[in-house]
């Protein structure tokens, strides 16, 4: 890699830290941390009194990034969780060549329209392998740890614990590029709603009506119900019909009684705020679907 490429780096892990964003080191071409890890550690400086990690030694002060990328061209990692920043990672599939491969672009502004809201706008880097990342401001008080799926397909964060690679940086299979918003902006509240830690489950579990059937069927619609009765507000509707659906398997087979299930899920929407109408209309549509779609139990 040339001198200039170096300087370019550099510049970019300059300009990372005067956006208040904590960066490290990575390997040069690649992504993981360019730092010892715990096995190897010497117990030296700054590692006297005990190993610190990529995380612990990210940091803002120029004169250490000056002396760090001075040494090789490293590529740019920014600690998410020092830096105040939760990230949204829209990925691509591995495999571009398969059409049922969900996108995470496409899933999240799907997520986005169930909910109400246009794609937030924000400081973007699209990543080398074709994704993007989407940059938040983390509310403050708020401590939020990486996640997986739990936003959408194919869309993962990262927040405590995590880290991305910033723009300007350099991969074999291309470079991360700064797309649009000089600014992060903070992370919308629906979204935070999705990213909190779930709320304990109250005490006292759904009471169910004893019926015929088997007893995994009654836990799993009990489960179920759990779910709808803790779904943040924007996403209720939506949870209730993913759950309904995932229960209609059961009424197919014959462990439950349809009426049943409907009035469990009804209860359990109307707890949270829906209106009688949606429920009904959700509950029917999900059960309607998941009972043409169910495979034998063996199959299952």
């Amino acid at each position: 890699m040339t001198h200039d490429a170096q300087t370019a780096l550099l510049r970019a892990a300059l300009t990372a830290a005067e956006r208040g964003w904590h960066v490290f080191p990575c390997r040069p071409g690649s992504k993981p941390p360019a730092l010892h890890g715990e096995k190897t550690c010497t117990r030296t400086d700054p590692c006297t009194t005990g190993h610190v990690k990529w995380e612990q030694r990210a940091t803002t002060d120029p004169a250490r990034i000056r002396a760090a990328w001075s040494r090789a061209p490293f590529n740019v990692g920014i600690a998410t969780g020092p830096s105040g920043l939760v990230v949204i990672d829209l990925d691509v599939p591995k495999d571009k060549n398969s059409s049922d491969a969900p996108c995470g672009a496409t899933t999240f502004a799907a997520l986005c329209e169930r909910a109400g809201h246009a794609v937030p706008n924000t400081y973007r880097v699209r990543t080398a392998s074709g994704g993007e990342h989407l940059y938040f401001t983390c509310p403050p008080g708020a401590r939020l740890g990486n996640t997986a799926g739990t936003v959408a397909d194919s869309v993962d964060t990262r927040a405590w614990g995590g880290y991305v690679v910033a723009a300007g940086s350099v991969t074999a299979a291309g470079w991360y590029e700064a797309l649009c918003a000089s600014l992060a902006a903070p992370l919308p509240a629906w979204l935070l709603s999705i990213l909190e830690p779930a709320p304990a489950r109250p005490e006292g579990s759904l009471r169910l009506p004893a019926v015929g059937g088997s007893r995994a069927a009654l836990a799993a619609l009990e489960a179920e119900c759990a779910v709808v009765t803790a779904a943040p507000e924007g996403l209720r509707n939506t949870v209730l019909n993913r759950c309904a659906f995932k229960v209609g398997r059961f009424v197919a087979w014959g462990d439950l009684p349809r009426q049943t299930v409907e009035d469990a899920f009804q209860g359990a929407g109307e707890a949270v705020g829906l209106t009688a109408a949606e429920c009904r209309t959700t509950i029917r549509s999900a059960l309607d679907g998941s009972i043409r779609k169910a495979r034998p139990r063996q199959a299952a």
